[in-house]
Formats: structure tokens, C-alpha cells, sequence
């Protein structure tokens, strides 16, 4: 019984494990070139997915593929393990929410408890990545947490700080009211959906004339925290006249913005409005100096009403300009996103849910001019999914603005996989780069290491733990671990001052953790800085597309700024897993498949090869069981039977590889598959160097088809014959070398029955730990490979026939007629297509006329207007004539007829539409430039071999049903009608040839099968 595939990786997954195979073959390229490759960390606190899969495939296929290539390839793999998934996760645990009650709950507690869960998932990450088959150091990985970590991350922030880069100041951010935490400007890139929001257009009355200025705003809710309107000084604006007042608006917005009849009485620029006073829709908060008209560039007609309403606290433009006037700063907007007492019909309710409320406040007021449901996109946390909203709040700050042009010159020395992700995603967000909004107010994260001293004016930033303890107060223990609240609790001699300086509180982005990866995984600066430098940079990463702004971006920015280096050489950015319809896979849509599934069900092999097979690895993918089981099939299923053909044949034969040198072959089968197991290698080999898996592996998977489905096929007899003669030795030698090398071209793709079949047909103690197979040229014959494709497709095309016409393959037929082009050595092949398609003559012509008839009408859309009145007469014409004269007119390429009237019309083959169809007793096919026929009247003695071929088949299955040794020998008795034991015995050759037999009788026995073949019955008795 066949081995599952289960089974046998399993059997595989612990001969890596005794043998240590990994390590092997990392240590057998002790003194090659490295090629290096870093590991993108994943948060082990929650359970993997089959997104992370195809990550992981794709990895483990480069560290195989570049290690067979001759590159010593470390895989050190990492944790990511701070940040707010972690502390949302504990929250939700301990059944608290929000920072006080964090706080009330004890933050050295809570840390504790961030520590303990990080690693919840862990052992389910680790039995996936090695059921996947992906190598990668999980004993020694980097993590994030640890002191070493933490400490080089340290150094990297220190030196950032001392060219001046790391600053702090106010920035209108964008904040998660339910995280209470600011985002990074690539953090927020991940979280924009399209939404409609309620839009308001408010009448604000200017003190002097009495005039309304309208604004605009698609927040509402920013209405109460009004201090000022901005209009652009050189702009125009106008003064339009309605029913129930004066309305001041850009000119060139006056019909959009102006609702029913209206009239503009006057023009007048921007400039002239700065200065004057109004009244604001809302007085909960009143500025000391504000509600006035300030001038700035920024404004323009280009939407709403040319005027911006300003709320210094909740939009950067908003709070620059009004900082360069002098305008009070105004918040009324507590860290939960909830408006604070000042504002008193609303206090307590978050923000985004008063629009309507306001909107209705200022209508009731008799200050709304309009509204309406407005559609943009907006940015919504991509953690908690919460609506973000702008705060000017007090954060640290890394100055990448100052290193852009750098940042934009080290990925242009970056190959991307897809090339337009350079220019496009990625060049078009650093081409938009604002400054690195570096600190969060949260907890569990590495602490910024910025000790501020009490008067504000100094700051010192440590490059590592000794360098803190000798500017501390007091005595700091070596093992001090580098998390709040322990670091904290460290006081510092100001070295300018002699006050004391006390740590900023916050904590960093937590993709600054994972930028820092290159360096801090071994330590830099404090470890070995030769590993470092081995390491540095990385030949290749791979991720998902979407870390184009999350982690592709953090280690560009992180290592530019340290080091001006690019971190990396090559970045392949994967697509998205999406099911068999497209549709994003979700555990609300119920269309999420668990990996265990895939793997328990098809094996890791096919999986892995549906995943590289399918498509290219940066396109999406539509992914479903019926891909991997169609994978299973056509390539591992196909590639299992080969080899067991190969091993029960040697097994009968006593045939050890070990003892017959393989000098090659003069079989025309054998040299074609070396042929092309030669012309593969180049394939792949190409294909790979430039990370094309797609086309590599449909190369690999049309071998797989020609080496069972035609050279076992047309080779079987060669493995039957008795003894082992010189041909057959040739054959198992073939086979042999064929599959050896076939599962080293494959190991990167199907790493486990690679290694089985390597293993079991004597090429070494693991295919993993052999080189990547170079092509021989002098084994690569094209004409060769050219000719048996030609009868390939020759053979393909009669049994297309032979489906069209309901004739089966067992059914013999007298004659096929090939008519093509091209040369062809038709006697080398004549065997071999004869056997394939059962028939016993074959004919070449250079034409297909001998065996297809032609009918003839008139192409009307090319020649209907010149022959108008005669194009009836010449359809009737056309449609009377007789096979024999339309093929002389196809072959002439016209005729000249005469009309009615006696006029002589030519008529070109361009006029005309042909159509062929095969003569009679003829059925044919067309395709690959080839045309062909096939007889298809069957003579008696025709159908008397036929009948015996069904015998055959009948014999055979019965063979398998009773489960018969496969070289056995039998007594065969039949029990049938006096017409088909006729054709038995008139074709006993035929059954002889095809089945193992002793001797034939005719006759019954008591424990006969009974078979059925079509209109006739047969008992089948083997002794």
C-alpha cells in the first residue's frame, strides 16, 4: 500500500531532525560567499495564518535554492514582541481597558503580564513553520524584549539623538483615541477606508458690516475648538447677495457653494478680510485672542467655500498658522476622544459621534448654511479599527525629512519584485515623508532612552547600559532589564547643569524595534562585529505588500539613518491570500482555511507548490483545497508513482544504482528526457536567479507530465523484459539519474519528497545538502526535443480525434495522414506514434487536400458590395460544386466565373470563405501547424484486434483486483462467445505480448470474474 503524504513528510521531518540536516547545511558552506537574508518578526500572540505560510514558503525556498547555489545562508529567525497588540491583548485578559485603568491595575504588573503572553502562540508557530518545512533558527532567534536587544536599539536612538535628528516638539498627529496613542505617518498609510461623513458649511458674522464668511469642514466636531478663519490674502473672493443676507465666498466657488437665487454684488481679495473680527457658531471656550481673519498660502478654491474654519488642536495647518499669528492655542478634547467640561452640551460623548448634534446645534442657531453626506477617505486605526483624530500633542520626533534625499537615493540601489513597487508604492511614500513620529504614551515597548533635566533645557541620550549607569545617580544594577517601569526609576546627573535629569516616559514605535533587526540581532555594537558585518546587508527580504509602509520602510529609515547604507539589496513583496472567489479571507465571512487542513489533508509538498505554482509570488492569490489538491495530483501524486515504478521494477530485477555506472544512453527515449531534464535546468536555473518561481515551476511541471505520461509510457516495455540486458540497464540508468536530479531541481519547491526520493535512489545523505544541478550542453539536443514534441502533438491531436468520433485508443485503425510544414523524421517516430494511437499505417503529405473536402461560400463583408446583384447567383454557384472543384480552386487560390448577363467575374481565395471538413471515411484535427487524419473505417479485422485489446485490458484489471505478483505468470482460461474467442485466436499475438501468460484455454471454471466489454461478456479465470 502507497505511503500517505503525511506520512512520509513526517517520516522526513524527523530524519532532518536525527540527522540535523539544517545545521549540516549551513556548515558545509563553512568559508563560501553568505547570501543573506533577514527575517521579518511576526507577534508570536496569535496563531499563524495561511498568509504567513506563503511568507515563509517563499523565504525557505530562497535559503534552500541560494544554499544549494553554493552561498552559505544563516536563518536566524525573531519575535516581535512590544507594542499595542500585546497590550490590548493583556487588557482584554484582565478584562480593563484604557491607561488608568492600566495604571490602577499597577504598570510593573502589567508588564509582567505583556511579558508572559507574548509567547502564547509560540509553540503553534513553531510546529507550523517546521510542518511547513521552513528552516529557520528557532533555538537562537532575536527578540525584541531582551536587554541586548533593547540596548542596540538604544545605540542607534543615542546616535540619531547626537547628529541632532531626535527632537521633541508639538505636532498635530494622528491619534487613537482608544489606543491613547499617536501613529506614525506609515501606521496610518495602513488604515484609510472610504467613508461618508456629514459635512457642514457654517455662517460665521463679521463684526463691521454684518456679512456672513461661510466655511466649510467635513469635521464638524472640531466646530467647538473654533479659534480663528484663514483665506488665502491673493485669492478673490466675492460678495453675493440672497434673500436673507450678504455671503462672502471664493469667486471661483460661488456657483457651487451658493444654494437657490443669488446675485454677487462685489469682488475683493483675501487680503482685504485679514484682520476682521466675527462672531463663532460656538462660545463654550473664548480664546484670548482669536475669532479673527488670518491670512495663509495653503488655502484655495479648489473645494468648499475658499475659507478654512481653524482648530489649532486638530490640524497641522491649522496649528502652524495660527501660531505664526499669535492666535490662543484651544483644546477641548480629552486623550479617550471624548469633548472635556468646557464644552458643555456635549461633555463626556466622543467626538465623531456629535457631527449630527452640532450640525443641528448650528441650525438651531441660525447658523448653518448648508449640509450634506460627504464621501473621502479617512484614516481609521489599523489596530483597533477606531476612527483616528488629529491632536497637537507633545512627542518625539526623528527629523527623516533630513535624510530624504538619501532614503530616495538608497532604494533607487534596491531591485524590487515587482519592479514598479520602487517608483510607485514605495518611491511615492518617501516622496511624501514627514518626520518619524517616534514616541508612544503606552507601556509595554523599548523606553526612549532620553533623560530630560528639570529645567527642560538639557537632555542626555545613552548608547548603552553601562554608558547610564555611569551617569546615574546611585547604584543601577548590571542585569537592570530595560522596560517601564524599572528604567524609569533611574535618575541622571545632568552633565551640564548638575540637576537631576528623570527618563521622557514614552515608549518607541514598535516597527523602530523591528527596523533596528539588522543590528540588533547580533548585538552591534557590543557583540561580534565580524558576524555583523557578514550580515550586513541582506541580499533579500520578503513580506507581504503591505509592509511597503511598515516594515520595508522601518529598516530603509532606521539604517539610513544610522549607518547612510541601504539595509538591503533586493525586497520581494508578496500578494495577498484571497479564497477562490477573490474575496479577502475573514473569520466573519467564514472563508478563513486553517493551514493544518491544507497540510493534513494534501501534505506539505503540494501545498507549498500550489503556493509558488499558481501565480506569481507578488500577485494575490485566489487560493482554495481544490488548487493544492490539483497541485497534489498533477505533480507530487505523478512524481510518487515515477519513483515507484522506478524502485518495484529494480526491486524485481535486483537492479542497485550503486553497481552500474551510468555512462549515458543511445536509446533515442533515453537521450530525449536527458535532453530535456538538461534544457529544464537552464529553465529553472534562469528563472530563479531573477526570482521567478512561476515560470520555473510550470517548466518543472511539464517535465513531470513528459516524463511519466510519455517516457514511462513509451519505455515500460524496456522495464519488462526479462534479465537485465544492455537496454534495459540503460533504462533503469535513465530513470535513475533522471529522478536524482530531478529532485535536486526541485528540493527548494517540494523539500520533502525531494529528499525521499534522493535519499532512496542513493544521490547522498540529503538532498539538501547538494549542489543545484548545472546544465550539460553537450546532452542538450533541440532538434531532438523538437522532433519528439512533434510526435507528441501529433499523437494529442489523433486522440482528439478519436474522442470527437467515439473511437477508443484500443480499437486499432488502418491509417493516419499527417500533412505539415515543418521537417520531420517521420521513420525515427513511425514506432513509437503507431503504438500511441493504434494504427497501422502512416502517411506524410505537405498538404491536407487528400483527405479534406472543402466548401466554399462568399466572404460578404469583403466582397459583397463589389458583386451586389450576383452575389445570390455566385452563392449558389459556390455551394453546387463537387469536392474535386473546390479543392482545384483552393489550390489555384480562385475562379472565374460567368454571369447571367455572360460578364466574367474573377474571384479571388481572399473573397471567399473556406471551410474544410474531412473527406468521408476520415475524421481530422488541426493545431501546432499541423494538420491530421485519421481512417476512419473499420474493418473486420480491425475490429477482431480491437475486441482482443478489450480482452486485454480485462485481463490486466482482473490481474490487479486479485493482487498478483506483477511478474507472475498465469494459466489464463476464457469463457466467451465463438465471435470473440475467433478474434482471440486469430489474434493471439496481441494477448501474449500484453499479458504474462503460460497458456490460454477456452472454457469455464466455477470461481471465474466476469467482465463486461462493452456489448459482449467475458469470464476470466488466471491459475
Amino acid at each position: 500500500m502507497k505511503e500517505k503524504a503525511r506520512s512520509r513528510e513526517l517520516r522526513i521531518l524527523k530524519k532532518w531532525n536525527d540527522e540535523d540536516v539544517f545545521k549540516q547545511s549551513i556548515a558545509n558552506r563553512e568559508g563560501k560567499p553568505h547570501f543573506v537574508f533577514y527575517e521579518g518578526p511576526p507577534t508570536a500572540n496569535g496563531a499563524p495564518h495561511i498568509g504567513h505560510v506563503l511568507g515563509r514558503v517563499i523565504k525557505d525556498f530562497v535559503g534552500r535554492y541560494q544554499t544549494m547555489k553554493g552561498y552559505k545562508v544563516i536563518r536566524k529567525a525573531g519575535w516581535d514582541t512590544h507594542g499595542l497588540p500585546v497590550e490590548l491583548g493583556v487588557e482584554k485578559q484582565l478584562g480593563i481597558s484604557g491607561k488608568q485603568e492600566i495604571e490602577n491595575y499597577g504598570i510593573e504588573a502589567f508588564i509582567k503580564k505583556c511579558k508572559a503572553s507574548v509567547f502564547e502562540y509560540e509553540h503553534k508557530w513553531r510546529e507550523l513553520t517546521e510542518a511547513i518545512g521552513y528552516w529557520t533558527d528557532l533555538d537562537d532567534p532575536y527578540i525584541t524584549l531582551q536587554n541586548p536587544y533593547i540596548e542596540s536599539v538604544w545605540n542607534i536612538l543615542a546616535t540619531i539623538h547626537d547628529k541632532g535628528l531626535l527632537y521633541r516638539g508639538h505636532r498635530v498627529s494622528p491619534y487613537c483615541p482608544d489606543c491613547q496613542t499617536t501613529l506614525s505617518s506609515h501606521e496610518v498609510a495602513q488604515g484609510y477606508e472610504d467613508v461618508k461623513d456629514l459635512s457642514a458649511t457654517a455662517k460665521f458674522k463679521l463684526h463691521d458690516s454684518g456679512e456672513y464668511v461661510l466655511a466649510w469642514t467635513t469635521t464638524p466636531w472640531t466646530l467647538p475648538a473654533h479659534v480663528a478663519l484663514a483665506v488665502n490674502p491673493d485669492m478673490d473672493y466675492a460678495r453675493v447677495q440672497q434673500e436673507d443676507g450678504i455671503y462672502i465666498v471664493a469667486l471661483n466657488l460661488v456657483e457651487q457653494v451658493m444654494k437657490g437665487e443669488h446675485t454677487v454684488l462685489s469682488t475683493l481679495k483675501g487680503s482685504e478680510l485679514v484682520g476682521q473680527s466675527y462672531t463663532p457658531p460656538f462660545t463654550f471656550v473664548q480664546p484670548e485672542k482669536g475669532n479673527i481673519i488670518v491670512g495663509a498660502s495653503f488655502v484655495t478654491d479648489a473645494s468648499g467655500t475658499g475659507i478654512v474654519h481653524m482648530a489649532p488642536a486638530h490640524g497641522e495647518d491649522d496649528y502652524r498658522t495660527c501660531r505664526e499669528n499669535g492666535i490662543s492655542f484651544v483644546s477641548v478634547v480629552n486623550a479617550q476622544g471624548r469633548y472635556t467640561e468646557d464644552v458643555a452640551d456635549f461633555a463626556g460623548r466622543f467626538v465623531k459621534d456629535c457631527d449630527l448634534d452640532i450640525v443641528k446645534s448650528l441650525s438651531e442657531k441660525g447658523l448653518l448654511y448648508s449640509k450634506e453626506k460627504y464621501e473621502h477617505s479617512y484614516p481609521f486605526c489599523w489596530r483597533c479599527k477606531s476612527p483616528l483624530l488629529y491632536y497637537a500633542m507633545e512627542s518625539w520626533f526623528i527629523e527623516t525629512t533630513a535624510v530624504k534625499d538619501q532614503l530616495i537615493a538608497n532604494n533607487n540601489t534596491v531591485d524590487w519584485y515587482p519592479g514598479h513597487v520602487r517608483e510607485g508604492r514605495f518611491g511615492k511614500f518617501l516622496e511624501d515623508l514627514v518626520d518619524w513620529n517616534i514616541s508612544r504614551n503606552r507601556y509595554w515597548g523599548t523606553p526612549l532612552n532620553v533623560w530630560v533635566c528639570e529645567s527642560g533645557n538639557h537632555q542626555f541620550a545613552p548608547h548603552s547600559l553601562a554608558e547610564l549607569r555611569e551617569h546615574a545617580i546611585g547604584d543601577v544594577p548590571e542585569d537592570l532589564e530595560l522596560h517601564k517601569p524599572y528604567v524609569d526609576e533611574v535618575k541622571v546627573k545632568c552633565p551640564h547643569c548638575e540637576a537631576v535629569m528623570e527618563r521622557t516616559s514614552e515608549v518607541i514605535d514598535v516597527w523602530f524595534d523591528s527596523g533596528s533587526m539588522p543590528f540588533a540581532q547580533y548585538h552591534y555594537p557590543f557583540s561580534d562585529d565580524n558576524k555583523f558585518q557578514q550580515q550586513y546587508p541582506a541580499d533579500m527580504i520578503c513580506e507581504g505588500i503591505d509592509q511597503t509602509r511598515g516594515w520595508f520602510y522601518s529598516l530603509l529609515a532606521v539604517s539610513t539613518l544610522f549607518t547612510g547604507k541601504a539595509p538591503y539589496k533586493a525586497v520581494m513583496a508578496t500578494g495577498h491570500i484571497l479564497d477562490e472567489n477573490g474575496q479577502k479571507m475573514s473569520k466573519s465571512k467564514g472563508n478563513v482555511i486553517d493551514p493544518w487542513e491544507i497540510i493534513n489533508e494534501y501534505g506539505t509538498d503540494a501545498f507549498r507548490w500550489a503556493l509558488l505554482a499558481d501565480s506569481a509570488p507578488w500577485n494575490s492569490k485566489r487560493f482554495s483545497k481544490g488548487i493544492v489538491g490539483e497541485a497534489k495530483s498533477k505533480v507530487i501524486d505523478t512524481l510518487v508513482n515515477t519513483h515507484a515504478f522506478l524502485t518495484l521494477y529494480a526491486g524485481i530485477d535486483g537492479y542497485n544504482p550503486a553497481e552500474h555506472e551510468f555512462k549515458g544512453s543511445d536509446n533515442k527515449l533515453d537521450r530525449w528526457i536527458l535532453s530535456r531534464l538538461h534544457s529544464l535546468i537552464q529553465t529553472v536555473d534562469k528563472g530563479l536567479a531573477v526570482n521567478d518561481f512561476l515560470n520555473a515551476a510550470k517548466a518543472i511541471e511539464a517535465y513531470v507530465d513528459e516524463l511519466s505520461n510519455w517516457y514511462i509510457r513509451r519505455s515500460r516495455d524496456r522495464f519488462w523484459g526479462s534479465g537485465l540486458g544492455e537496454d534495459k540497464l540503460s533504462a533503469y540508468g535513465t530513470l535513475t539519474h533522471v529522478l536524482v536530479t530531478l529532485a535536486k531541481v526541485m528540493a527548494p519547491f517540494t523539500p520533502m519528497l525531494a529528499e525521499d526520493i534522493f535519499v532512496n535512489l542513493g544521490g547522498g545523505s540529503s538532498v539538501h545538502l547538494a549542489d543545484f544541478p548545472q546544465a550539460d550542453a553537450s546532452l542538450i539536443d533541440k532538434t531532438l526535443e523538437q522532433d519528439m514534441e512533434t510526435a507528441r502533438q501529433i499523437v494529442e491531436l489523433a486522440r482528439n480525434v478519436r474522442n470527437e468520433t467515439a473511437i477508443k485508443t484500443r480499437q486499432p485503425l488502418s491509417e493516419l495522414i499527417i500533412s505539415m510544414d515543418r521537417e520531420f523524421q517521420l521513420p525515427d517516430y513511425e514506432a513509437i506514434i503507431k503504438d500511441e494511437i493504434n494504427v497501422k499505417n502512416i502517411e506524410v503529405e505537405h498538404s491536407d487536400s487528400g483527405f479534406v473536402d472543402f466548401t466554399l461560400k462568399l466572404n460578404l463583408k469583403v466582397a459583397g458590395k463589389k458583386y451586389g446583384k450576383n452575389v445570390g447567383f455566385l452563392q449558389s454557384f459556390l455551394k453546387g460544386m463537387s469536392p474535386d472543384e473546390t479543392r482545384t480552386v483552393v489550390q489555384k487560390g480562385g475562379i472565374n466565373v460567368t454571369s447571367p448577363e455572360g460578364e466574367e467575374l474573377q474571384i479571388t481565395s481572399e473573397e471567399l470563405l473556406i471551410d474544410k471538413q474531412a473527406k468521408e471515411g476520415f475524421a481530422s484535427a488541426s493545431g501546432y501547424g499541423l494538420t491530421i487524419a485519421l481512417n476512419t473505417d473499420i474493418t473486420p479485422e480491425l475490429e477482431q484486434e480491437g475486441w482482443v485489446r478489450e480482452v486485454v485490458r480485462a485481463v490486466q484489471d482482473t490481474r490487479k483486483k486479485l493482487d498478483l505478483p506483477i511478474e507472475k505468470r498465469v494459466v489464463l482460461t476464457l469463457d466467451c462467445d465463438n465471435e470473440l474467442q475467433a478474434a482471440i485466436t486469430a489474434f493471439d499475438a496481441v494477448l501474449r505480448e500484453n499479458v504474462l501468460v503460460t497458456d490460454v484455454h477456452f472454457g469455464t471454471e466455477s470461481s471465474m470474474e466476469r467482465v463486461e466489454l462493452g456489448a459482449k461478456s467475458i469470464g476470466i479465470h488466471m491459475a
